[in-house]
């Protein structure tokens, strides 16, 4: 199968039945053309793989599920969600988003006009400036920031917010990006970064991407981060650091 289509969005999926906004899906996919939903099911032990393949059922032409039965983490979970659409779509952009819809999917989509002969990466990020809705807790923004501070001076790039699970690549792109497993399962988005530095130059890369305020993103809560991953980001940001450290 290499089914013609323009955009696909890779959704991971871990135990999302009592929270899934199937309403907003259904809204989306009656109104959508040209866009390809592919839900991972990253080894969910609730009902979601049955509510899924009960979307694919109602939207066959619009939806794809792909099914792990252990979980590999967000990390796995979105690189095989683009590997699966890199061998059964022929598409001009790709990207993923979070299933609980703190963002939504037709904003990700609209990352596409940002998107042009220069420009290769969009991302969404969570800046609360005048017209936009960003509510987030207020100990996961504090945290959030330290960690998005620390991320940045890492990176040696003005990033304000690199984890936004809002995103959007060049087809060609993001084959490059995702071909080989990420260091972290949870902190793959710095390591996305480093990746785009390494294929063009730190001062190349700058000009390849672009950070776009989003209008709106609401915290949904029940993160699938545990508690106990905070000590770990750490040691997982040093790996990556370690591992990218030779990026002119």
């Amino acid at each position: 199968m290499n089914t013609e289509t323009q955009t696909c969005i890779i959704i991971p999926c871990y135990n999302e039945e009592k929270k899934f906004p199937l309403k907003y899906y259904y809204s989306f996919l009656d109104k959508s053309s040209n866009v390809i939903l592919c839900f991972v099911n990253d080894g969910s032990s609730d009902k979601t793989l049955t509510l899924l393949e009960n979307l694919k059922t109602k939207y066959p032409d619009k939806v794809s599920v792909v099914t792990y039965t252990k979980n590999v983490g967000k990390a796995e979970a979105v690189r095989k969600g683009i590997q699966y659409c890199n061998e059964n779509y022929n598409h001009t952009y790709i990207g993923y988003l979070d299933a609980d819809l703190s963002s939504s999917i037709q904003e990700c989509v609209n990352l596409r006009s940002f998107l042009d002969d220069q420009i290769s990466f969009a991302f969404g990020s969570r800046i609360l400036i005048v017209g936009s809705t960003i509510q987030r807790s207020r100990f996961r923004h504090f945290t959030g920031r330290v960690i998005a501070t620390l991320i940045s001076n890492i990176l040696k790039l003005k990033v304000y917010d690199t984890q936004c699970g809002c995103k959007l690549f060049k087809a060609e792109l993001a084959k490059y990006v995702f071909k080989d497993p990420f260091i972290s399962k949870w902190l793959f988005d710095v390591e996305t970064f480093f990746r785009i530095m390494t294929l063009y130059g730190r001062k190349r890369a700058i000009d390849k991407m672009i950070e776009v305020p989003l209008k709106r993103w609401v915290d949904e809560g029940d993160s699938k981060v545990k508690p106990t991953y905070f000590f770990k980001i750490w040691s997982d940001l040093y790996k990556i650091h370690k591992a990218y450290k030779n990026i002119d």
